[in-house]
């Protein structure tokens, strides 16, 4: 067997295994853990689908099964518990990330706008916007165009998990509306003020220097190089992607 190849230990067997569905119809399903191994091995290889080593199975066999929990939402889910059971409520941190998208990202239904797909400055890309606890584990994650504004998805962002009572952010969230959410919730911002703020706010300097732990963050995530780089022309197919690699990275 190649030592190229990516195993679930059986300590992550164990984590992921309960939060499998069990709803099995039809013909009994494959190995879970020989399948969901060869679905890692794709992300963190960044190589297609088709050209999944045999160790795994059939790789029509992996991509089935991943587009398949994709469809159904359980990848996000399973992030989401795996998250919910570890996250800190004193002090999170919010930020995103540009990701490049690959020609092959292109032609998903309903066009670009609604598979996350947009353009700024660095062409045609996708942008994750996550949360992350005070030990720089993510949280919660959310994709849009590349063009989005940081703000507004923030505000949806932040109502998916309970109130901090501090939240750390770099200049992009110095919005009243931000701070207003925030105030409502009972979370005190963390965030420097923009250059052209007629009335600054005070914050915390010192607070603010942990900012470092969610952009590390991204880098761990990316070092998947199916997430570096997106390839999946359906915004699901990627979130599903985003959210198993931040789980296995981080929870489990």
């Amino acid at each position: 067997m190649s030592r190229n190849l990516y195993w679930l230990s059986d300590e992550q067997w164990q984590r992921i295994e309960r939060h499998l569905p069990t709803d099995v119809r039809g013909v009994e399903r494959q190995d879970d853990r020989r399948v969901i191994s060869g679905i890692i091995h794709v992300l963190k290889s960044g190589c297609r689908w088709s050209d999944c080593p045999e160790a795994y199975g059939p790789a029509t066999t992996i991509y089935n099964r991943f587009a398949r929990w994709a469809r159904r939402g359980i990848w996000e889910n399973l992030f989401l518990e795996l998250a919910g059971n570890g996250r800190s409520t004193n002090t999170q941190m919010i930020d995103s990330t540009h990701v490049k998208a690959h020609r092959s990202a292109a032609g998903g239904k309903g066009g670009s706008r609604k598979q996350a797909v947009g353009r700024s400055r660095g062409g045609r890309n996708t942008k994750i916007h996550a949360l992350a606890d005070a030990k720089g584990r993510l949280i919660a994650i959310l994709l849009t165009g590349g063009e989005a504004h940081d703000c507004p998805v923030a505000e949806r962002l932040i109502r998916r998990v309970k109130p901090p009572k501090r939240m750390l952010g770099d200049k992009a969230y110095d919005s009243a509306e931000l701070r207003e959410e925030l105030d409502e919730r009972g979370t005190k911002p963390v965030i420097p003020n923009r250059s052209n703020r007629k009335q600054p706010y005070s914050f915390s300097k010192r607070l603010y220097k942990l900012r470092w732990r969610i952009e590390s963050a991204f880098n761990r995530l990316k070092d998947f190089r199916r997430i570096a780089t997106r390839y999946d022309r359906l915004a699901r197919n990627y979130l599903a992607s985003v959210c198993l690699a931040a789980a296995l990275v981080w929870w489990i």
